[in-house]
């Protein structure tokens, strides 16, 4: 295996970690839903996106990462718990 292969296969085993991820903060979702039944909160919360989104933009700044870059993928993780949320609490368009 060249070391452009090796690379390769590491990048694509992080790419599956990722995901994984994903799936396990999606999941996630339903506690954060019955949380917010409890308490009489509406799905979207406003103001813990904005923590959400700040912290997201602290740590990339700390790992000199490309902020707008990270703001955007933070807004997309976000907004798949939302639509999550909607679709537990029979609100959704997702099958």
């Amino acid at each position: 295996m060249t070391n452009l292969e090796e690379v390769r296969a590491e990048i694509k085993m992080i790419d599956f970690e990722i995901i994984d991820l994903i799936h396990k903060r999606i999941d996630l979702a339903e506690k954060v839903l019955d949380a917010k039944k409890k308490d009489v909160m509406k799905i979207t919360d406003t103001s813990q996106n904005h923590v959400v989104l700040d912290r997201a933009i602290d740590a990339a700044t700390e790992k000199n990462l490309d902020t707008g870059s990270i703001k955007d993928i933070f807004e997309i993780l976000i907004k798949m718990s939302i639509e999550r949320q909607h679709e537990l609490s029979g609100e959704g368009n997702l099958p």
